[in-house]
């Protein structure tokens, strides 16, 4: 080992070897790598007389970091890291500033050393300068910890110091990175803060937080921020406008989307491609192709060719309608336009036939990718996954993950929470621990599908005072939760016949400026249709119709049901004539609805016509129409025609099912056909596997579980109920390794602490 004199003697050599090089002497260097040790290293970055040479010094830190591994595991000591700073600082080397304090800041966690510096600082240390705490803000911004750059940010407003402009969109970028009604409020906050301070934003600035706004679905704020632009001389560019245009169009609000448009020619801005694709995007989504393919002959005609991200917004809305054979017409013209089609291409339109019943052409148009060279991606395994998923085959689905891995792909959280859905729907709650768990591990960030599939579930077990309890946790802990979350929990009051708390949770999701989707309205207007409430839902549909959000063929037929429930069937066509004025489509669902109607109401005449009419125009009906009218004819006892009706639906090879027959032997027994009626019975007992598919959900009761199962489920549900959700979890793995199930309810317990341990921004700052 080497003395004092001599470690001393080789730190003064190297500090006069830097100081006499132009630049850094690495082959001099070499020679004394041997030697070279951590403290020495330290010694020479914290030399005062290389602290004119900042960019030698940096150099220097970076050669050791490469070269010397003792040196590259040990986090550079906080008085080394300050000289280093300060030099470069001094010398306008801020970029290389920042990148010292990016490789810095990850070692310097948990203690936060630096940061306690720069908030409180060390007597026996400089002050920090302004050049510090501004390029410190940017870096712990880019190493993901933006509570730490406000608090820096608090501190130079304290001693009234002006933020760079970089730096402080760099700040208010950070937390908009993680979007919550919180950090975008909070991006407010700071704004005001800087303009005090005499901050003079840019365009960019404003386009940063109408982002934040748009994120949250806080339309309005971000419309308001397009207006507020001019009170400091910025104007808005085509960012500005196609960042709400892209949230309005996929929330579907069109009338909002078309006053934008129309504000944007007024200030002289003229749509750019990205403009174009918003707007296709837009209105794929709600299925309105030809408005949409309207708008790529638009793009044409100003000179703007649509580009690949055109073309794959229509085949996807195209497959999205079920029209995959137009899907690869639309492929077919881009490669004539010499547009190749890419990944994303290929997912949208394999996605298509999986979900088209078409999974042979699925996976021929996988084998096409390999031999384009064409690369599977995470979207590529997701969309396997979730198709084996649906298919009820979960084993296959992590074969899928297991082979996106060998790949070398890194599952993301759409693969975990499509196997999170897929588990839920199981019953298997062990499995939607142990993945919530390891979405966890990996540094993954539960996100607010995963929250919804385990409302769902919670629902579909009718635990509704549980996810109405989940529901308000997740809102404290930074989930972004969403107008799917609450239209679970308000599907399921309707569901179990508690229309005051489905109403009440309604309000309670507008106090938070949730915004409604068509789907949430769909949920709201069924349920207030099947509590007999048809009068109320129609007050709803014209809420949404106000707002500009299209209504669909859900909205519309659920209505129409709504009165024949009441047994309105007059009103119910009234309606149904009115929307078809307004460009209603009716399908298979409506004549199906007003059949039933007519049926239950002893027009069974009038529901013969409205049959007849239905086939003369070639409209698609399924075994749901006849089953209502062979029902009906067999209640006013016309056997024959009930019976004719069935050897139609075999002619027309429409699948009769349980149902049908249970009508017709029922009728048969009924008129004494005793014969007929039996070997109608013999029919159904051959395809009885066929006709009778049990769904139900086989739950492990309480009685079945042996006292060791209860005692562990008690004390685990004791443990999250005091909080101890560690605890609670060293159990669960103890018993999960020796084979012993748990309550169902124990499994909601767990999932509910992994929710609760999540942090927000605010509390994490």
């Amino acid at each position: 080992m080497s003395s004092p004199l001599k470690q001393s003697q080789l730190t003064q050599t190297i500090i006069t070897l830097l100081s006499s090089s132009k630049s850094l002497p690495k082959s001099s260097l070499q020679s004394y790598l041997p030697q070279l040790t951590p403290s020495i290293i330290h010694s020479i970055l914290s030399s005062p007389s290389l602290t004119s040479r900042p960019s030698t010094l940096f150099s220097f830190f970076q050669w050791s970091h490469s070269h010397i591994p003792s040196f590259s595991t040990h986090p550079l000591p906080f008085p080394s890291l300050l000289p280093l700073l300060i030099s470069l600082l001094s010398h306008r080397k801020s970029h290389l500033a920042r990148s010292l304090l990016l490789t810095f800041i990850p070692s310097d966690h948990p203690q936060n050393l630096l940061h306690r510096h720069l908030l409180h600082p060390i007597s026996s240390f400089p002050q920090p300068s302004k050049e510090l705490l501004d390029t410190a803000i940017g870096a712990y911004c880019q190493c993901g910890k933006p509570h730490l750059a406000i608090q820096i940010f608090k501190k130079m407003k304290r001693i009234r110091i002006c933020p760079k402009l970089l730096t402080f969109n760099t700040l208010i970028n950070g937390l908009v990175k993680y979007p919550s009604a919180h950090s975008v409020y909070l991006c407010n906050e700071l704004f005001d803060d800087a303009i005090k301070l005499g901050f003079v934003p840019n365009t960019n600035t404003f386009n940063i937080l109408i982002r934040g706004y748009c994120l949250v679905y806080k339309y309005k704020e971000a419309n308001e921020l397009l207006n507020r632009m001019s009170e400091f001389g910025c104007v808005p560019d085509n960012v500005s406008y196609n960042t709400i245009l892209d949230g309005l169009c996929k929330k579907g609000r069109l009338n909002d989307v078309r006053d934008l448009l129309e504000d944007m020619k007024g200030k002289g801005l003229v749509p750019n491609r990205n403009t174009y694709n918003i707007l296709v995007h837009g209105y794929c989504k709600i299925g309105w192709l030809k408005d949409a393919t309207q708008i790529v002959e638009l793009m044409t005609q100003s000179n703007i060719l649509p580009d690949v991200w055109t073309y794959n917004m229509l085949i996807d809305g195209l497959c999205n309608e079920g029209s995959v054979d137009e899907a690869f017409k639309i492929r077919d013209e881009m490669v004539g336009l010499k547009l190749l089609p890419d990944v994303k291409t290929f997912n949208t339109l394999i996605n298509g036939c999986l979900d088209n019943k078409r999974s042979s052409e699925a996976f021929d148009l996988l084998e096409e990718m390999n031999k384009e060279g064409i690369k599977s991606d995470e979207s590529t395994y997701n969309t396997l996954i979730k198709w084996h998923c649906t298919e009820g085959r979960m084993d296959k689905a992590r074969e899928v993950l297991q082979r996106m891995e060998e790949g070398g792909l890194c599952p993301d959280c759409v693969s975990y929470n499509t196997l999170i859905s897929g588990y839920c729907k199981a019953g298997n709650l062990s499995e939607v621990l142990r993945i919530m768990k390891r979405i966890g591990e990996k540094g993954l960030k539960m996100d607010n599908f995963s929250l919804n599939t385990v409302l769902h579930t919670l629902c579909q077990e009718r635990k509704l005072d549980e996810a109405y309890e989940l529901l308000s946790i997740a809102h404290t802990r930074g989930y972004l939760v969403d107008a799917v979350s609450y239209g679970t929990l308000i599907a399921g009051y309707f569901r179990c016949g508690d229309m005051e708390k489905a109403l009440k949770l309604w309000d309670e999701m507008k106090e938070r400026d949730v915004i409604p989707t068509i789907v949430t309205y769909n949920i709201i207007i069924g349920g207030l249709c099947k509590s007999g409430k048809t009068q109320q839902a129609i007050a709803k549909l014209n809420e949404l119709l106000e707002k500009g959000i299209v209504p669909d063929e859900i909205t519309y037929n659920t209505i129409i049901h709504g009165y024949c429930w009441e047994g309105n069937i007059e009103k119910a066509f009234q309606f149904h004539n009115k929307m078809v004025e307004n460009s209603f489509k009716p399908d298979v669902y409506t004549c199906n609805i007003l059949l039933q109607g007519l049926s239950r109401g002893g027009m069974l005449e009038k529901a013969i016509k409205l049959f007849s009419m239905w086939i003369d125009k070639g409209k698609t009906i399924d075994v749901v129409t006849y089953n209502t009218l062979i029902t009906a004819l067999c209640k006013d006892q016309r056997f024959e025609d009930a019976l004719g009706l069935f050897a139609e639906m075999e002619e027309k090879n429409v699948q009769p099912d349980k149902y049908t027959h249970n009508a017709i032997v029922g009728a048969l027994t009924g008129a004494g056909r005793i014969k007929e009626a039996e070997e109608f019975m013999t029919d159904r007992e051959r395809s009885s596997e066929q006709l009778q598919i049990d769904n139900k959900e086989h739950e492990l009761r309480a009685d079945e579980l042996d006292p060791s199962s209860i005692a562990y489920s008690q004390q685990i549900d004791e443990l999250c109920a005091d909080g101890r959700y560690k605890d609670a979890m060293h159990i669960y793995a103890q018993v999960t390794q020796s084979g012993i199930a748990l309550q169902k309810s124990t499994y909601f317990s767990l999932i509910k602490g992994l929710i609760k341990r999540r942090k927000s921004i605010s509390k994490t700052g």
